[in-house]
C-alpha cells in the first residue's frame, strides 16, 4: 500500500510577475546581489595566504647587507 500524494506538490514560494517588477523588489535584489559578492570576496580573502607588503619595502632600520661574522647565513 503506497501513500497517496497530491497531484501538484508545491516546489517553493512563487510570486506573481507583477510583484517582480516593483521598485522595492529591485532594491531587495540589488542588496542581495551586493551581499553575495561581498560574502564571496571575504571567503576568498580568508582562503588565500596573507600578504605582508612591509616585507617588500626596505625600511631605514634594516641593513642593506649582513654584518654577521657568518656573512652567508641569513
Amino acid at each position: 500500500m503506497s501513500p497517496s500524494f497530491p497531484s501538484a506538490v508545491p516546489a517553493g514560494l512563487l510570486f506573481p510577475e507583477s510583484l517582480l517588477h516593483t521598485g522595492w523588489f529591485a532594491v531587495l535584489a540589488t542588496f542581495v546581489a551586493i551581499n553575495t559578492v561581498m560574502y564571496a570576496a571575504l571567503a576568498l580573502a580568508k582562503v588565500l595566504p596573507k600578504v605582508h607588503p612591509t616585507e617588500w619595502i626596505r625600511t631605514r632600520n634594516e641593513r642593506a647587507e649582513s654584518r654577521s661574522i657568518y656573512p652567508d647565513a641569513d
